[in-house]
């Protein structure tokens, strides 16, 4: 991770630790890196860089600011607007882009915003790059043999433009419709959208193929997205589905690259559920590649109790659909994904997609003719609790010996009936300490004792 850029992009606060001016500089970066790269390949043609947006109401703010950045460096700016974060994944790679932006802060309250970055394969962009973007913003960078700190503008007839290119949005909402192998006629669907990047998208899709599509949290104003809804707030979706009597339910969170489910009876069903619903559902077909599905480090124990009962096997990555992308291409794996509803299909996507997962939800669904209840029962998912500790030094409250006993304690404790997870956040100045166990009362017995250890050792902040 670097200065600005954590594992989900450039993310904060909108004018406060992420502004306006932040924006300019790494549009201004992007449109002069790719034209300059095209240029030295002798082609003078200018950037081409495609752009979403989320519905907070800083996200055309950024837009604006990242435009203005790019065609002054003299790239083309094309503009998907309001779509979500996998979509501009898909355009960018099936067209040819440079690069992909996408201005979302994903699950976060409308007051955060981010910038994430795309590179023309529709991946996260690579780390090289990132550090380049980095380097510019703090007033110096090298590339291509030479150490800058100012970049040329465009002038004339290269300074860029800007194009409307609401057609790729279209063209990935055909993209999602092709991929249903089943008519959803007769199911009752409900989808919450968040009140962001899936509000004009996801009904759409479900209506095409068939569903009685019910939607809520989908009138976006700007300051409501994630409000009490979408996959961090589940209980109005499940609610929803119980008292309408729908077959099942799907939330999405700001940006919609994530996705949970509701069953039929209100239950829900997090990443860990989905990860082994459509990973039985492949194996069987045959098209769970090395047989192996591949979580995190924070998927549940339940998971690996049923994969291990069921003779799949697994991987486990560090935190961060980046981090499980990577680990799918290396090894050659069709399927993974996170306990918080992050899922990849690397068939179909090279990123999280929450309307995606939905649509493999419904497949298997529909062709096992089974309700999602009893296709999610052999997971029983153990008791998990999640501390998170502010500290003045991760790595240092990490490596701390006295930390490091509390959780070989707590570890040998729990034996082979449960688990320990202490990890750096990725984004926040926070160590989270989790446990899983058979118990609530167990979990909170063990991450208590090693919290105590590291507020005792002076590394919280009080």
């Amino acid at each position: 991770m670097g200065k600005y850029f954590g594992t989900d992009g450039f993310r904060g606060e909108a004018n406060v630790n992420l502004t306006a001016d932040h924006a300019f500089q790494v549009g201004r970066f992007l449109g002069w890196y790719y034209g300059e790269c095209k240029r030295r390949k002798g082609d003078n043609s200018p950037a081409r860089i495609v752009i979403g947006k989320d519905t907070r109401r800083s996200s055309y703010m950024f837009e604006y600011s990242l435009v203005s950045g790019l065609t002054a460096s003299g790239a083309d700016a094309y503009l998907l607007h309001v779509t979500p974060t996998p979509s501009v994944a898909y355009v960018t790679r099936v067209d040819e882009f440079d690069c992909g932006i996408m201005i979302s802060a994903s699950h976060n309250p409308y007051y955060d915003n981010g910038i994430k970055l795309i590179n023309a394969a529709g991946e996260k962009m690579e780390e090289e790059t990132i550090s380049l973007v980095e380097g510019y913003l703090d007033g110096s960078f090298t590339a291509f043999g030479e150490t800058w700190t100012e970049l040329p503008y465009a002038s004339g007839e290269s300074i860029g433009c800007t194009v409307d290119y609401v057609a790729g949005r279209n063209r990935y909402i055909g993209y999602l419709i092709s991929l249903g192998l089943y008519s959803f006629k007769g199911k009752k669907v409900a989808l919450d959208c968040a009140n962001g990047a899936a509000w004009n998208v996801a009904k759409a899709v479900f209506d095409a193929l068939g569903a009685t599509t019910h939607t809520i949290n989908a009138a976006p104003n700007g300051i409501n997205i994630n409000d009490n809804a979408g996959s961090t707030h589940i209980e109005g979706l499940q609610k929803y589905v119980v008292e309408h009597g729908m077959d099942v339910g799907f939330a999405y969170d700001g940006d919609a690259d994530r996705c949970l489910c509701v069953d039929e009876k209100g239950g829900l069903l997090s990443g860990d559920h989905i990860l082994y619903i459509c990973g039985e559902y492949m194996k069987a077909h045959g098209e769970l590649d090395n047989n192996c599905v591949v979580t995190t480090v924070m998927s549940n124990f339940g998971l690996y109790k049923a994969f291990d009962e069921a003779g799949t096997g697994y991987a486990k990555t560090a935190v961060g659909d980046k981090y499980v992308y990577e680990y799918m291409v290396k090894n050659g794996c069709r399927l993974g994904g996170e306990q918080s509803g992050h899922i990849i299909f690397s068939k179909y996507a090279t990123t999280g997609d929450g309307l995606l997962t939905s649509l493999k939800m419904m497949e298997v669904m529909l062709a096992q003719k089974k309700p999602m209840s009893e296709l999610a029962a052999p997971v029983t998912i153990y008791p998990q609790v999640l501390v998170n500790v502010r500290v003045r030094d991760k790595a240092a409250a990490q490596a701390d010996p006295d930390v490091q006993k509390a959780v070989e304690a707590a570890t040998a404790a729990l034996g082979e009936s449960g688990r320990i997870l202490v990890r750096e956040s990725g984004t926040e100045p926070l160590i989270r300490v989790m446990a899983e166990a058979v118990t609530q009362e167990e979990c909170q017995k063990q991450v208590d004792s090693i919290v105590d250890v590291i507020k005792a050792k002076g590394h919280a902040v009080v």
